[in-house]
């Protein structure tokens, strides 16, 4: 399928996103590694997705096709702000989400905020929790933060953010690499490991009465496994599924269980 990219202007920043489908919408939100976007983060499981429901995919400020301008502020919490409004912009009052990493913290944060404006939630792979075991910072947030450090971005640098976000490289392609070199060389890419932090698993998650589906890759090097835990204990109606042979990108090496799975939990009674 040919995707249909649309331009919408958000907090002044002029914002890129994808549409499609029809009925109940669940937003889509990339992570934040080096080159992300909505497309390269979700081209497997758009398709599948938009069978039976409105899929909606935007890129970030600074990520992908998306302006880098963004307020100052921790980074889920002005993200979760500008998600708000791109919602606004586009005319959708309510939707499920769908986040990976930088896209999972974003998702919780506007659950937070704005409870009344999400459906249900499918948090994977999520930032902005603790984890209970691993060591902190990972290998795969460290290599993040170095990206933009020395000489700037390259393909040695990509390759080994990327090598990590997967259990097996041999699913990064050539062409994927590429795509997400020309995206983070960019002169308005916003560095998100420069901004402060927000503890979210520090929130009153026992707040959140929405059903929510958290997935996670066993082996995932950037945001551990243990860093579930936290989530599934505190928000009431959690669920928790691992895959095992998996890293960070569950949507990407397990897409056809992954988009069943999605499915399945969106349109659950």
């Amino acid at each position: 399928m040919d995707f249909k990219g649309k331009q919408v202007d958000v907090l002044g920043a002029r914002t890129h996103y994808y549409d499609v489908g029809q009925g109940e919408a669940t937003i889509l939100i990339h992570g934040g590694g080096p080159g992300a976007s909505g497309l390269s983060n979700y081209r497997k499981n758009i398709e599948a997705l938009a069978a039976k429901r409105r899929v909606i995919v935007f890129d970030l400020p600074g990520y992908g096709q998306t302006e880098g301008k963004l307020k100052d502020g921790a980074i889920y919490e002005v993200l979760g702000e500008f998600t708000r409004a791109f919602m606004d912009a586009i005319g959708v009052d309510k939707a499920s989400f769908v986040g990976n990493s930088l896209g999972g913290g974003t998702s919780l944060t506007v659950a937070l905020r704005a409870p009344e404006r999400v459906n249900r939630l499918v948090l994977m792979g999520t930032g902005g929790s603790q984890a209970v075991f691993s060591p902190m910072p990972t290998e795969g947030l460290m290599r993040m933060a170095r990206f933009n450090a020395g000489s700037g971005p390259s393909m040695e640098k990509l390759k080994a953010v990327l090598d990590l976000l997967v259990y097996d490289q041999s699913t990064i392609t050539e062409s994927l690499m590429k795509e997400r070199l020309e995206a983070a060389s960019r002169s308005d890419t916003i560095d998100i490991f420069k901004r402060p932090g927000l503890d979210l698993w520090r929130e009153d998650l026992a707040s959140l009465k929405h059903r929510t589906l958290i997935v996670w890759g066993r082996e995932d090097r950037v945001v551990p496994f243990d860093s579930s835990f936290i989530l599934l204990k505190s928000i009431p109606n959690a669920q928790l599924h691992v895959y095992p042979k998996c890293g960070h990108w569950a949507q990407w090496e397990k897409a056809d269980e992954f988009n069943a799975l999605v499915a399945d939990f969106l349109d659950r009674p």
